[in-house]
This record gives C-alpha cells, structure tokens and sequence, in this order.
C-alpha cells in the first residue's frame, strides 16, 4: 500500500464501521462517544440462539439502532455470489454513506474487493495480535493456549489476503499468569478503540505511514473448534491450564465423570506426582487437583452440565467426587 492510500482527508472522516460481537460494539461505542460520524453500519444478521432458538441481533446492531445509525446486514458481499441480491444492496447502502474510512472489527464476512476500493482511505482493520503473529479467526484464544508473554492490537490497511495488509499502528500488552480469553478481550477491545480514535485523528491530519508486515514470524490463529475442549488428560498440566484460560467463556473445556458432563473453567499446573492421567489426586476446599502426563492441574471452578459455573467448594456440595476417581 502506499501512503496516499491512508493520507489525511482533510477536516471531516465520513466512518463506516462494519462489526458483529461485542468487542466490536465496544470500538463503536468508543467512536460514538469520541464525535465520529457513523452514517452506516455493516453487521451479520441476526442468529437463532437459546433454548428457543429465538433470533438475537448482535450487539453492535443494538448500539446502533439505540443511536439512530443506519444497519444494513447483508448475508454476503460478492455481487456474483449466492447472496448477490443482499450485496447488491449493500453497495447501494455504502454508496450513500459517502465513506472515507470504512473501520473492521470482527465482522465476519470476507470483503471483496469492491468493498476494500469503495472508501476513499480504504478499510482499516483492528486486530487482536501483534501481526504477523496470529493471523485469523481466534488470536486472543491462541495466544494464551500457545503461553505467549504479550499480545496486542494492531491497525491494519485491509487487503484482499488474510489479515496481511500494511500495518499503521500497534500497541502490545503484556498476559497475567491468570489471562483469560474473557479479561485479555476486554482489555483488547479498550486498547482497539483507543487506537482506532488515535488512527482517525492522524487521517484526519497529516495521514498515516503504512508499514509492511515482516516475511517472518507469521502464524495462522485457526477458529476454535468444539472437539479441541475435550481435555486429554494425558497432555502436561502447563498445556492444559492454558487451554482451560484460553476456553474461557467459550466454549469451555470438558471432561467426564461417571458419565456426566463437567466443565473445567478455572485452574493452574500444580507441581504434584503420582497417580494416572485423570485421577483425581487431592480434593480440598481451593479445588480439585488432577493428574495430568505430567504434573497436575488444580481446578478451582467448575460446572456440572445443566448446571451453573460454581467455585470447587460450592460445586463438590453437589457432586460427590473423591480421590482416586478417574475423569475421562
């Protein structure tokens, strides 16, 4: 990219922002409160959800409706796809707009091209990694399963490839022993909005400089799959308590008990021996320690299924386990 492509457009940014989940209504918030105009909002429709399966809008369709912004939410954007009618529609829609910026976070659907060329300063993406580290669906999850010491935001001039474009600004923070998906999300959606704000300011002055992605160093953050939440008790306990810190909220990681369901939401590797991947070793008042392929791994909150998240404590008033039983 070069830099006429993020160059200051003078004393007004016409926004349009295209986002789905919470983290991005965040950034949207943010926008609104800091005086952005947003004419237009690209959103995924609405999803069935619950045990009724009643259609929910996503958070940031609620932000928007709330503040009287326009929402167009197109099941697709390839003018030649199977959703060629919704497309065309949303090009009309981001015609009207007027955009300068369009801002992407998490959306959820891939731009075509057409999309990336309509703004006049292009798409500028938030995301969550310290690019090329973790390109994908689900950095913030990888990067606490993979026991990464920081993580970040970076701001990124969107092309037609996998989050590959210039990078224009970033900001890295470093991971708790403790980080979950749920606090390292909510402290990277802080961070994103804040950039984004700062990355408006620069284009609305003197521009941005965009800074090519290093060759090296890249890796790909795949999407979570439900069957990787089985806990295999046979892999290192340090392996394991990360997965659990990197499942938190969603989807969890599960193991079994004499048949029934249990989530593991909370727990470290403890330095203990003995006993066959599984077992339960110790239970106490602070948790259940378990034996892993090596080391143990403590959980200290958990959840029968059907039931809700309770600390060990709580959770072992109704569930009768003791040492020596076997979880699978």
């Amino acid at each position: 990219m070069s830099r006429a492509e993020i160059n200051g457009v003078g004393s007004a940014v016409n926004v349009v922002f295209a986002g789905t989940p919470e983290f991005a209504k965040v950034v949207l918030e943010k926008l609104h409160l800091a005086g952005w105009h947003v004419p237009l909002v690209l959103t995924q429709p609405d999803r069935p959800a619950g045990r009724g399966l009643r259609l929910h809008a996503s958070p940031v369709k609620l932000f928007a409706l709330e503040h009287g912004i326009t929402v167009v939410q197109p099941r697709g954007l390839r003018l030649d796809g199977k959703f060629a009618d919704d497309a065309a529609q949303a090009k009309v829609a981001l015609q009207q707009a007027h955009a300068d910026v369009m801002v992407v976070v998490a959306y959820g659907l891939i731009l075509p091209q057409w999309v990336l060329d309509l703004p006049a300063r292009g798409c500028v993406n938030i995301h969550a990694s310290l690019l090329p580290r973790w390109r994908g669906a689900a950095p913030i999850q990888r990067a606490i399963e993979a026991g990464d010491l920081q993580s970040g935001i970076t701001l990124m001039q969107m092309d037609a490839g996998l989050d590959t474009g210039d990078m224009l600004l970033a900001e890295a923070t470093m991971l708790t022993e403790h980080e979950t998906t749920a606090s390292l999300h909510d402290r990277l959606a802080e961070v994103g909005a804040r950039l984004m704000c700062l990355a408006l300011e620069k284009i609305k002055g003197a521009g941005l400089e965009p800074i090519p992605q290093p060759e090296h160093g890249v890796t790909y953050a795949k999407k979570i799959d439900k069957a990787e939440a089985l806990i295999d008790w046979r892999e290192s306990a340090e392996v394991i308590a990360r997965r659990i810190r990197a499942f938190d909220p969603y989807p969890g990681c599960s193991t079994s008990w004499r048949d029934i369901g249990i989530k593991c939401w909370s727990g470290f590797a403890v330095p203990v021996t003995g006993g066959a991947p599984g077992t339960v070793l110790a239970i106490s008042s602070q948790g259940v320690t378990v034996a892993c392929g090596q080391g143990a791994v403590q959980i200290t909150e958990l959840q029968r299924a059907g039931g809700k998240r309770l600390a060990a404590h709580a959770f072992l008033q109704g569930m009768p386990l003791g040492e020596g039983e076997v979880l699978i």
